[in-house]
């Protein structure tokens, strides 16, 4: 069972990963609540094939940033139902390390180490 002290510094950090976390997405043009990704008609670029490339990694790098905020999103949800450090496959408690070391992880480390 976590602490109350602990638990206020875990939601400090998420809530701080999470404003970050729009940051970034808005830094690249997206919403962060939106799956869309707007660009500046290939504002800059000498060759179409170089946008191309360049749209297709921001993509990519946009969808990762929304991942981790929605797994951020989620731990924040979870800590307001009082769910939080709660492993979402086994039930059983996220270790404590675990959680300083990863906020926003949804499973053990047990069932992580299944899951692949």
């Amino acid at each position: 069972m976590l602490d109350g002290a602990m638990l206020e510094r875990l939601r400090t950090g998420l809530t701080q990963q999470q404003a970050d976390l729009h940051r970034e997405i808005e830094g690249y043009g997206a919403d962060p609540g939106s799956d869309d990704v707007t660009f500046d008609a290939d504002a800059g670029f000498s060759d179409r094939s170089h946008s191309t490339e360049e749209r297709a990694r921001v993509i990519a790098v946009v969808r990762a940033l929304r991942s981790n905020l929605h797994d951020v999103d989620r731990a924040l949800a979870k800590m307001d139902a009082g769910t939080y450090g709660t492993c979402e496959r086994c039930g059983g408690p996220i270790a404590e390390e675990r959680l300083e070391a990863i906020p926003w992880a949804l499973l053990c480390i047990d069932c992580k180490k299944l899951a692949g």
